[in-house]
């Protein structure tokens, strides 16, 4: 949250998160299964195969007990979009249908980095409407011809927002007679500038895709030439400060339209723009594409917010792109399930659609393979199995990919198949499975060895707990004065304070409200939650525990004043002081030895 924020307005964050259910909110992006008290699911923040993230509906936070990410309704949607908390805070309240109240507390930098991309995004909407307007002035003859002869239909023109760049001159004075400045209009990567200063349309004469995120802003274009030429085929706009191409997905904002009306089982992801559009004209309405890039873990992520199946259909024979195996496990290694799609004659899925039809394209989609069996298929074309070195180097090669398999029962079908195709016993396969690295069993985790705490981790530990106890309403900690208690972290003091300041107006203190004061990925906040897990702070046991944590604590300060004072009295020369402070030297020690 902004530090410098106004009361109006903080008084406005508490009203929109009285209406707003962080239930409601997170299961809008997520699978939510209620268990208990609370609701769970995997971690979208982390790859994990056990959820173990957590929404508390009571007091309104998440926390994840497996990378310890946490916060309230805001930060959720600011980490899952990756937008900032006043972007946040405007999906929420149009959400809970409030309008916005000003908002004047942002530094002069703040102030000028919300207008220069408030800016931008108005400049890529200008330009998309005038690419728009050129493809419907009868001036853009080979774009509508390139259009019709991909039979795109006028609807399907419209929904994906396809336009004309006519020229390399028309797109920047437009935008300069539009009023906007020269350096925001070079800042939105429409517009070029070259080593003389001189202006032109980055996409000068190609057709144009534009790049529309989830919240429907145009942020990118891609443009393709309509003739042949030495220069890329297809381009995409730059990066800019609403653009990186590694965290962006073409078709998106269909495809998060497409989840919110009838839910998604399963993602198809393509190369490139022509290849999206004639699969959503054709009825596929969940497909997306990575826009020719090598799949990132960005992209990942984001596919894995809307399905956790994806189903990858790329151009052309995958035996020779290397690159596109490790874009598929990096899918996987972010939990999303994937299969490949093998299209016929080495056909795009543009051509199937075209040939074959809607039922044609989804019988390849029904037949797609899962990613192993793919990689075995890859590989196998590598080696020519008539030739015994080549066999055994392939067969060694497969072994190590079958290995990856964690599946006791996909693996022996696994081996029945390179069975089959080699000729080679499946007992014999299996043996050397099992010798290799690829297909041990992995060795049981040795188990750290208990470590004896030391004093801090003792006194860090005890601290935490009473304050834990305290945070959740623990019955044995409700009417406990924490005022009496020394807390020598800042974190766990500001803690101390903000319970102290609830149970004194009356109030309960509730989690979700720390992440006002602290930032979410503040440690000691962390740990803190992680103590609000089943049943660690009820029972018989929890009351002895936050017991001696409150021993523990007391002991150490009195520890720490015998120290200090033994020193001071060693020093001391005046007879009657000396004599104080070992009477009180004294009185501690009869106090340290009830402990």
């Amino acid at each position: 949250m902004p530090k410098e924020i106004s009361s109006d307005f903080q008084e406005f964050l508490q009203q929109l998160k009285s209406k707003t259910d962080i239930v409601d909110v997170v299961s809008s992006y997520i699978s939510l299964e209620k268990k208990g008290s609370n609701y769970w699911a995997c971690c979208p923040f982390h790859h994990e195969k056990t959820p173990s993230f957590s929404v508390n509906q009571q007091d309104q936070y998440y926390h994840c007990f497996g990378c310890g990410a946490s916060g309230d309704v805001i930060t959720f949607v600011r980490e899952l979009e990756s937008i900032d908390f006043i972007d946040a805070v405007k999906i929420l309240a149009e959400r809970a249908k409030m309008p916005l109240p000003d908002m004047n507390f942002d530094s002069e930098k703040t102030i000028e980095a919300k207008r220069k991309r408030d800016q931008v995004l108005k400049i890529l909407r200008a330009s998309a409407r005038f690419y728009l307007d050129n493809l419907n002035s009868g001036k853009a003859d080979a774009h509508v011809s390139y259009i019709l002869g991909r039979k795109l239909s006028s609807s399907t023109v419209r929904r994906f927002g396809l336009g004309a760049s006519l020229d390399f001159r028309s797109l920047p004075e437009f935008l300069l007679d539009q009023g906007f400045s020269r350096a925001d209009i070079i800042d939105s990567g429409a517009v070029t500038e070259s080593d003389s200063r001189k202006l032109s349309d980055a996409q000068g004469g190609r057709l144009i895709f534009p790049i529309i995120n989830s919240f429907d802003d145009v942020i990118a274009f891609g443009g393709r030439v309509l003739e042949k030429t030495d220069f890329a085929k297809y381009k995409n706009t730059r990066d800019t400060l609403v653009f990186d191409k590694r965290k962006n997905l073409y078709n998106i904002n269909l495809l998060k339209k497409e989840k919110k009306a009838v839910g998604l089982k399963n993602i198809v992801m393509v190369e490139g723009y022509m290849d999206t559009i004639s699969l959503w004209q054709a009825g596929f309405k969940n497909v997306v594409a990575s826009m020719g890039t090598s799949l990132t873990k960005e992209q990942a992520r984001l596919a894995k917010r809307y399905a956790d199946e994806v189903l990858i259909c790329y151009d052309g024979d995958f035996a020779g792109q290397k690159g596109a195996i490790r874009g598929l496990e990096i899918l996987r290694d972010e939990g999303v399930s994937v299969r490949v799609v093998s299209l016929p004659d080495e056909l795009d899925p543009d051509d199937v659609v075209k040939k074959y039809g809607y039922e044609g394209y989804q019988k390849c989609l029904d037949k797609a393979m899962p990613l192993i069996d793919f990689k075995l298929e890859v590989l196998g074309k590598g080696y020519d199995l008539t030739k015994t070195e080549e066999k055994r180097a392939y067969i060694s090669k497969a072994l190590g990919i079958i290995g990856e398999e964690e599946s006791a029962s996909v693996k022996e079908d696994l081996l029945k198949t390179l069975r089959d195709k080699t000729g080679v016993t499946y007992e014999s396969l299996k043996r050397d499975l099992e010798s290799s690295a690829g297909g041990k069993q992995k060795p049981a985790e040795k188990k750290e060895p208990i470590r004896k705490e030391d004093g801090a981790d003792r006194i860090i530990k005890a601290c935490r707990f009473i304050l834990a106890a305290s945070l959740f309403n623990a019955k044995y900690a409700r009417n406990f004065d924490l005022s009496g208690v020394r807390f020598d972290n800042s974190v766990h003091n500001t803690i101390a304070e903000y319970i102290l300041g609830k149970r004194n107006k009356g109030e309960k203190p509730r989690a979700s409200d720390l992440f006002e004061i602290f930032d979410e990925k503040t440690p000691e906040l962390a740990e803190i939650l992680d103590l609000s897990l089943g049943d660690s702070l009820d029972g018989t046991d929890a009351e002895k525990y936050f017991s001696d944590c409150l021993k523990t604590l007391r002991r150490e300060q009195i520890e720490e004043e015998l120290k200090k004072l033994s020193a001071a009295c060693d020093a001391e020369t005046d007879i009657a002081t000396k004599r104080e402070m070992t009477r009180r030297i004294l009185e501690l020690t009869i106090q340290l030895k009830k402990f």
